[in-house]
């Protein structure tokens, strides 16, 4: 009778062994269908875009850099104020714009603009940008990205966009 038992206790042993495996694998594959769709979902959604009146072509002077506000194209509907964005703006002589981003290309860090030495300057690790965006010096590995600029009917536009890093 004790081979019965053991016999029996073995079977239900296999049993419970294989349905907790898949218990658990089925657990991790539901798991991982939100996560894999994160990662590889930008990759294949359209990029989504929009134009933001950032003000009058009389509020920027010829050859001054200022910060303008405007939300950024939102994922989601709850973003809510991390939409909010600043770029950096720009009026050169012929009413040509150029926009800069606020974020370093190293890590993402604001830079900031120094008027007196005419450069973008990245507080955190050192960065230090051209008036034009190229890295003058420090660890960013690229230019600062740019927002198209485009002026409508008198009115300053920015193409927003997801907030570029890098």
């Amino acid at each position: 009778m004790a081979d019965k038992d053991r016999g029996v206790n073995a079977g239900r042993r296999r049993f419970l062994e294989a349905v907790s495996l898949l218990a658990g694998g089925l657990g991790a594959a539901v798991a991982a269908v939100p996560v894999i769709g994160f990662v590889l979902g930008p990759m294949f959604g359209a990029r989504r875009t929009a134009w933001r009146t950032v003000g009058t072509l009389d509020q920027f002077p010829v050859g001054q850099t200022v910060p303008v506000r405007f939300e950024a194209v939102s994922e989601t509907p709850w973003d809510g104020v991390t939409a909010r964005t600043v770029a950096w703006l720009r009026r050169e002589p012929g009413d040509r714009l150029v926009a800069f981003s606020v974020n370093c290309t190293h890590l993402g860090c604001p830079v900031r603009w120094e008027p007196g030495a005419n450069l973008f300057m990245c507080p955190c690790h050192g960065g230090v940008y051209y008036s034009n965006g190229q890295v003058a010096g420090g660890p960013p590995p690229r230019p600062l990205p740019r927002y198209p600029v485009r002026l409508r009917d008198g009115a300053v536009e920015v193409q927003a966009e997801r907030i570029p890093i890098g």
